[in-house]
C-alpha cells in the first residue's frame, strides 16, 4: 500500500492541460496558490505476493532440469561475482513499460534500464542482493502469463514481463542460487494457492480483518498496484452518503453487496438484462454480455487519483494532454455514488486507498481541475458526505464501515462475484454478472496475432478496457463468523488469541514478579519474526528483560497458554537469582546514563542484544547465546541515546548526543559487521528517541530540540520537521517516538513550564490530534489504531489515533517505565518499579460460562 507522499522537486502544475481542455490556447494563467512543490505518491509499497498460473501444464514443475544448470552461464567473472544469466525483458511500471534487461549473478540481480536517453525522465536502473528475495511469483501481463513479480524483505517489489518461456528459465535460475531469505514461491494456480494458504478460514475465524482479506484475495488473483490495468478491487460498501450521521446498525446504510453494482439499483436491473439477452454478434467473435464497461480499469483508477502525481500526469496523458472536463472529474463522493446508481453504463467499484489513503481526497498540488457547468463550483478538495467532518474522519469512518458487522456478514456475497463463482459461466448470467470478453483470461491470444499493428491495438484494448480477476473460487464463499462466535473460537484456541483492541471491556491485568524493587526491570521485549509472506506465521516462545543494573533476563514466553487462567505462561529465568549463573552487561556504560527502555534492541531471532550507553560512543551486540559481547560499532562522535530496529529485521537506527541519527544494515548480523549507511542531521541538541518503517522508508528522531524529523532510509534524506502543538519550542524537548503500521507518527514532548503532551500525525504530516498527559510519559506504543501512553503516576491510557478520544484506561498504581506490544497484538507488557511485569490482554477465565 504505498502511503507516504514525496517532494516533486520538478513540479510541473500541469497549466497547458488545464488550458487545453478549456480551450484558452496556451496563455498563462495565476495559479490560485503559490505552490513550489509538488507532492508525489511514494513508490515504497507494503509486500503483497501471490501465484498467476493457471494450468499445471506451463507450470515450472514440469520444467527439465538443465533450464536450471549451466547452459545459461555467460560465463563473465568479475572477482567473486559471477554473471549467470541475462535476459531481455520490460519493466511494468503503472501504465508505461520500461525496455531493458536484467542480469543475475551469483550475489545480485541487476535491471539496465534500455530506453532511450532523456534527461526529463529518470532511468529505471536498480540492483538488489539475492540476499533481499523474499518472495517471487508468476504474474500475467496483458492476459499472457509472462511476467514475474519480486518481493523483496524492504517491501518493495519489481514488476517485469518476458515471454513465458523465459519467464519460467528466470525462475528456475533464481531457484538454483537458494537465495537465503526466499520463503516463498509456487507454481501453483492461484486456487490452489487461496486453499493452502488458509486465508479463508482465518477470516471466516476473524482472525484477520476484512481490509486485509480483501488485499490478500486482490493478490493472489493477480492484482498488482504496478500495473493500473490489474489495479487491487475494494467494493462500494455504502449507500448512505446524505446524512449528518452514519449509522452502522442500520442495515439500510449498507449497499447490497449480493448484486453487481450496475444493477444496485433495482430500476437498472431491466436494461442490463435486456442488453444481454438481445445482443448478437453476427461474427460470433462477442459474446453476449451485461456491461460495456469494466469495474476496474486504468481511466477508473486515475479518475480517482487524479489529484496526486504521478497518477496526475497520467491521467492527462490518457486524455490526450488535458484534463478531463470539470463536470466529468472526480469531485464528489456523493454524486459519484448518484450517478452510479443512475445509470447501469458506469460499474466503477473502489480502490483500496478509499479506506487508507486521505490525501487523495485533497487538492494539495493546487491543480487547475476547471469549474462545474451548472453551478460554476471550482473543483478542488473531493466533496465528503455530510457525516464525514475531513478527509481523515472519512477514511477512519469508511475503514470502520469495512469492519462492521454488515459487512462482515456479507462480504462473503461480493467475493463470490469478483472473484469467486459468479464470475463466469451460468452462475455469471444468473446474477447479471456478465462483462465484455476482452477482460477475461484466454479471450485473446496476442501471440497468434502476426501483425503489429494489430496486436499493439489488442494490447491497448486490454489495457484501458480492464482485466477480470484469476478465478480462485468455483464454489459458494462461506460466510464470515458473528462476532460472539469468533471470540468463543479464538478464545477456545491454542495457536490465535484475538487483537486486544476488539474486546477492551474484557482485558484483565496479571502482576508478575519478576526482580526486585531495587533492581526494577528497565526494558523489556518479544522478539518478533520479521514478516516472512502470507503463509508463515512465526509465534515468539521468549521475552528478553533488562534490570536497572543490567542484569539479562531470558524468560521462557507463551502467549498462548490454555491452561492457564491468565491466558499466558512466563517462566521467569533463574539465573537472575544466581549471582554464579546471572549474565549483564554492566560495566561498560557512561557514569552520567540511567538505564532506560530506549537504549536497547533485540534482535528478531532472540540471539543478540544491541545496546547504547557506553562511555566510548559505540553500540554493543551482545551474543544471548554465548553471554558475551561479539560486536563493538562505533560511528556516533559522543554518547548514543536510544536505539530502535524496524519490522524487517533489515535496519538499526541510533541516536546520540552529537545531535546525529545514524542507519545500519544490520541483516547479515554477526557473519558481516553491521556498517553505517547514513548519518541523518538536522537537529541542535542530543537525540532522545527514534524509530524506524523500512515499509515507508522512514526514519524519524525526536531532540532535546523540540523538534521531530522524518527522513528516509534509502539515500538519507530529510523530508519534514514537526513541533508539538501548544508547547513552547524554547523550554519544551521531545521524549519518546513512535511510528503505526500504517505510518502513524506519535510522540511525546515535556515542557518545563506546562508539563507532558502527546502527539499524533499521519505519514504525510498532517496533525491528528494533540493533547494533555497529567503525568510524566514514560513509554508509547501503538497497537492496531490505537496509541497507548504510560506514565510514572502509574496510569496507563489507550486513544483513538485520530483525535485521541480514549477508549481505554486502566490504574497500575505503580510508576511505569516503559510498555512494549506483542506483535499479535494480543498482549501489552509493562515494567514496573516495583520489579513486577504487568501484562494486559484477555483471560482464559472469560471463556468459561
Amino acid at each position: 500500500m504505498r502511503l507516504k507522499l514525496c517532494r516533486n522537486y520538478e513540479f510541473n502544475p500541469h497549466t497547458d492541460a488545464s488550458n487545453l481542455r478549456d480551450n484558452t490556447g496556451w496563455q498563462s494563467r495565476k495559479s490560485s496558490g503559490d505552490v513550489p512543490l509538488s507532492l508525489n505518491i511514494s513508490q515504497a509499497a507494503v509486500r503483497r505476493g501471490a501465484d498467476d498460473s493457471e494450468h499445471a501444464d506451463e507450470d515450472l514443475i514440469s520444467l527439465p532440469q538443465q533450464d536450471a544448470d549451466a547452459e545459461f552461464d555467460v560465463g563473465e567473472d568479475t572477482g567473486k561475482e559471477k554473471l549467470l544469466m541475462s535476459q531481455e525483458c520490460e519493466l511494468v511500471t503503472l501504465m508505461h513499460v520500461v525496455k531493458g534487461r536484467l542480469d543475475i549473478s551469483t550475489m545480485n540481480l541487476y535491471f539496465h534500464d534500455l530506453s532511450p536517453v532523456r534527461e526529463d525522465i529518470d532511468r529505471h536502473d536498480f540492483k538488489w542482493s539475492l540476499s533481499k528475495l523474499r518472495e517471487v511469483f508468476l504474474r500475467r501481463y496483458n492476459l499472457r502469463r509472462s511476467a514475474l513479480e519480486f518481493f523483496l524483505t524492504d517491501q518493495t517489489n519489481y514488476f517485469l514481463n518476458f515471454t513465458p518461456k523465459i519467464r519460467n528459465r528466470v525462475v528456475s535460475r533464481l531457484l538454483s542460487l537458494r537465495p537465503p531469505n526466499l520463503s516463498y514461491h509456487s507454481t501453483r494456480p492461484p486456487s490452489d494457492l487461496l486453499r493452502i494458504s488458509g486465508l479463508t478460514q482465518k477470516w471466516v475465524n476473524r482472525e484477520i480483518s476484512n481490509f486485509d482479506y480483501l488485499m490478500q484475495l486482490n493478490t493472489i488473483a493477480g492484482r498488482t498496484y504496478n500495473d493500473l490495468s490489474q489495479y487491487p478491487i475494494f467494493p462500494w460498501i455504502l449507500a448512505d452518503y446524505t446524512s449528518d450521521f452514519l449509522d452502522l446498525t442500520n442495515p439500510a446504510t449498507f449497499r447490497d453487496l449480493s448484486l453487481p453494482i450496475g444493477v444496485v439499483n433495482k430500476r437498472n436491473e431491466a436494461e442490463v438484462r435486456s442488453k444481454y439477452e438481445n445482443f448478437e454478434d453476427p461474427t460470433g467473435t462477442i459474446a453476449k454480455f451485461h456491461y460495456g464497461t469494466h469495474y476496474s480499469n486504468s481511466a477508473g483508477v486515475l479518475h480517482y487519483l487524479v489529484r496526486v502525481e504521478p497518477f496526475t500526469s497520467l491521467h492527462i496523458e490518457l486524455q490526450s494532454g488535458r484534463f478531463d472536463v470539470a463536470d466529468r472529474q472526480f469531485h464528489s463522493i456523493p454524486q459519484t455514488w448518484k450517478l452510479l446508481m443512475d445509470s447501469p453504463n458506469d460499474v466503477k467499484e473502489l480502490i483500496p486507498e478509499f479506506f487508507y489513503f486521505p490525501e487523495f481526497l485533497k487538492n494539495m498540488n493546487g491543480f487547475d481541475l476547471g469549474h462545474l457547468q451548472g453551478s460554476k463550483e471550482r473543483v478542488d478538495d473531493v466533496i465528503l458526505p455530510n457525516w464525514a467532518t475531513s478527509a481523515e474522519d472519512f477514511i477512519f469512518k469508511h475503514r470502520k464501515a469495512l469492519e462492521s458487522e454488515y459487512v462482515s456478514a456479507n462480504l462473503h456475497k461480493w467475493i463470490d462475484l469478483i472473484f469467486g463463482f459468479k464470475q463466469k459461466g451460468p452462475a455469471a448470467v444468473d446474477a447479471l454478472n456478465v462483462f465484455f470478453y476482452c477482460s477475461y483470461e484466454g479471450a485473446v491470444d496476442l501471440d497468434a496475432i502476426s501483425d503489429p499493428l494489430e496486436r499493439e491495438a489488442v494490447e491497448g484494448m486490454i489495457n484501458n478496457f480492464g482485466q477480470t480477476p484469476t478465478q480462485l473460487l468455483r464454489e459458494p464463499h462461506p460466510q464470515r463468523l458473528p462476532a460472539s462466535d469468533a471470540l468463543a473460537k479464538m478464545l477456545r484456541s491454542d495457536l490465535k488469541k484475538p487483537d486486544l483492541t476488539m474486546f477492551l471491556d474484557k482485558l484483565a491485568t496479571f502482576h508478575i514478579p519478576v526482580t526486585t524493587e531495587r533492581d526494577s526491570l528497565v526494558f523489556v521485549s518479544v522478539p518478533r519474526s520479521p514478516p516472512r509472506g502470507l503463509f508463515q506465521n512465526v509465534i515468539a516462545d521468549c521475552l528478553v528483560t533488562i534490570s536497572k543494573s543490567g542484569l539479562i533476563g531470558q524468560h521462557s514466553w507463551l502467549p498462548y497458554e490454555k491452561h492457564s487462567a491468565k491466558g499466558f505462561a512466563l517462566d521467569i529465568d533463574s539465573s537472575l537469582s544466581n549471582p554464579k549463573l546471572c549474565r549483564s552487561i554492566s560495566g561498560s556504560f557512561h557514569p552520567s546514563v540511567t538505564l532506560n527502555n530506549q537504549m536497547f534492541a533485540v534482535s528478531h531471532d532472540a540471539k543478540y542484544l544491541l545496546s547504547s550507553g557506553h562511555w566510548d560512543s559505540s553500540i554493543k551486540v551482545f551474543s544471548l547465546i554465548k553471554g558475551k559481547t561479539v560486536i563493538s560499532l562505533t560511528h556516533h562522535q559522543d554518547i548514543v541515546t536510544c536505539l530502535a530496529l524496524d519490522a524487517c529485521g533489515w535496519y538499526l537506527v541510533s541516536g546520540s548526543k552529537d545531535c546525529t541519527t545514524v542507519i545500519w544494515d544490520i541483516h547479515q548480523m554477526p557473519s558481516v559487521t553491521p556498517k553505517a549507511i547514513a548519518t541523518l542531521c538536522g537537529h541542535d541538541q542530543p537525540i532522545t528517541s527514534v524509530a524506524v518503517s523500512t515499509e515507508l522508508d522512514m526514519v524519524v528522531s525526536g531532540s532535546e530540540d523540540g523538534t521531530v524529523n522524518v527522513y528516509t532510509i534509502h539515500g538519507g534524506q530529510f523530508i519534514r520537521s514537526i513541533w508539538p502543538i501548544g508547547c513552547n519550542p524554547k523550554t519544551t524537548k521531545v521524549t519518546f517516538v513512535g511510528l503505526s503500521f500504517q505510518g502513524h507518527l506519535a510522540f511525546s514532548a515535556r515542557d518545563s513550564s506546562s508539563g507532558d503532551s502527546v502527539h499524533v500525525y499521519s505519514v504525510n504530516g498532517e496533525n491528528l490530534g494533540s493533547k494533555l498527559v497529567s503525568g510524566r510519559v514514560t513509554g508509547l506504543a501503538t497497537v492496531s489504531h490505537c496509541l497507548v501512553v504510560v506514565d510514572d503516576a502509574g496510569d496507563l491510557t489507550m486513544s483513538r489515533l485520530l483525535g485521541l478520544h480514549p477508549v481505554y484506561d486502566v490504574p497500575l498504581h505503580v510508576p511505569v517505565q516503559g510498555i512494549v506490544v506483542t506483535s499479535a497484538n494480543t498482549h501489552m507488557l509493562i515494567p514496573l518499579r516495583d520489579g513486577n511485569l504487568a501484562v494486559i490482554g484477555l483471560p482464559n477465565t472469560i471463556q468459561k460460562p
